[in-house]
């Protein structure tokens, strides 16, 4: 692409960010911290304002306090879709883009559509809206962040099946954290204010111990300080960059390896607000006649999260496992290449082939750091 070309596509690029809605997350640590309250104060006092504001879906779960002030609500009606012989509802998209208000209000951004439906995701539905140019207000847990499942995993051990891509957060104009200590948080539990009576008890020994919630407090803190320092970086320094970090995972054809790698460069990448990279160096064993077939089933699975989690792909097919790392690097201007620990796979090809200090040496060389994730 000549310069000419870059400098138009730059102009299109703000163009349609001009005529896009605007975008703002609630986040909070778990259920029952008060998102959708939140949002329902926040569409009183912009219709307060003058504001056409429109509640496209919303979740109460029969919280007697969100429900009384939900009461009164523009609410646009919900699609009914028939799955399995039952009667289903979904938010009605092309609804809200069809009466276009200023702003609409979509909770549980990480809802699984019910097949049938456009897309398969909510978070997909609220692009199509932004896109039309309509204003989005909406809510997530931590827990559901697509980067962060193996260590909410790893906390609660409970692994959380609804997720959306790091990428759909970045594209949000405002996030805010909606806060609780733990206490104030088991107290409204215990109050019947989060869940039925009936299940107050099992919440109590599982989801809402209080160190896992202090662990997930800490993780929704990091991430809306990392969401506002890239917000910063993009309007307060009037686009002048103050890093140039881009990283480089490499991984290998190991599953559960190569998706922590994955999963934790994103994470580095997400708080640097760069770009990065997931580079797999097929050996010749690994070639497409040799390779298992559970391998590269895990080999396009792994690929396929680290597209969603915002990565470019690349795939070289060499022999030279270090030449070929460092190649790319220089060619994409990595600053930072992420690998496995010395038990995974690919350290043990490194080893195994005697380049692990050929491939220091390089990088040494070219002044590009080496991060091993556990």
């Amino acid at each position: 692409m000549t310069e000419k070309e870059q400098n138009v596509k730059r102009f299109l690029d703000l163009i349609k960010k001009s005529r896009r809605g605007k975008f703002k997350i609630y986040v909070g640590m778990s259920a029952g911290v008060g998102k959708t309250y939140r949002m329902l104060q926040e569409t009183r006092t912009l219709l307060k304002n003058g504001i056409d504001v429109k509640i496209g879906y919303i979740e109460t779960h029969n919280r007697k306090e969100t429900q009384d002030l939900l009461e009164g609500l523009p609410i646009i009606p919900r699609r009914q879709l028939f799955y399995k012989g039952k009667a289903l509802e979904e938010m009605d998209v092309q609804a809200i883009i069809n009466l276009r208000p200023e702003v609409v209000i979509v909770d549980e951004l990480a809802h699984t559509n019910i097949e049938g439906s456009t897309h398969e995701k909510r978070w997909q539905d609220v692009m199509e809206i932004l896109d039309a140019g309509i204003n989005v207000i909406s809510a997530v847990n931590i827990q559901h962040i697509e980067s962060l499942n193996e260590e909410i995993k790893h906390i609660t051990g409970i692994e959380v099946k609804e997720r959306i891509p790091d990428s759909v957060l970045a594209q949000a104009d405002e996030v805010v954290n909606i806060d609780l200590t733990a206490d104030e948080l088991i107290l409204r539990l215990k109050e019947g204010k989060i869940y039925e009576p009936g299940k107050i008890e099992v919440a109590l020994n599982n989801f809402f111990k209080s160190d896992h919630i202090l662990q997930l407090r800490e993780l929704a803190l990091k991430e809306v300080a990392s969401q506002v320092e890239r917000k910063v970086e993009t309007e307060i320094t009037k686009g002048n960059v103050l890093r140039h970090e881009r990283f480089m995972a490499c991984i290998s054809s190991n599953e559960k390896t190569a998706k922590a790698v994955i999963r934790k460069t994103a994470r580095l990448a997400n708080y640097y607000n760069s770009k990065w990279f997931v580079l797999y160096v097929q050996i010749p064993a690994e070639s497409m006649d040799k390779i298992a077939l559970d391998k590269q089933r895990h080999l396009i699975n792994n690929f396929k999260l680290a597209t969603e989690l915002g990565a470019e792909i690349i795939k070289v097919e060499s022999a030279h496992i270090s030449k070929s790392i460092v190649e790319q690097a220089e060619m994409h201007h990595i600053t930072t290449i992420c690998i496995g620990k010395p038990h995974l796979s690919l350290f043990k090809i490194i080893l195994a082939t005697n380049v692990f200090n050929e491939l220091l040496k390089k990088l040494s060389a070219v002044s590009i750091d080496l991060v091993i994730l556990s």
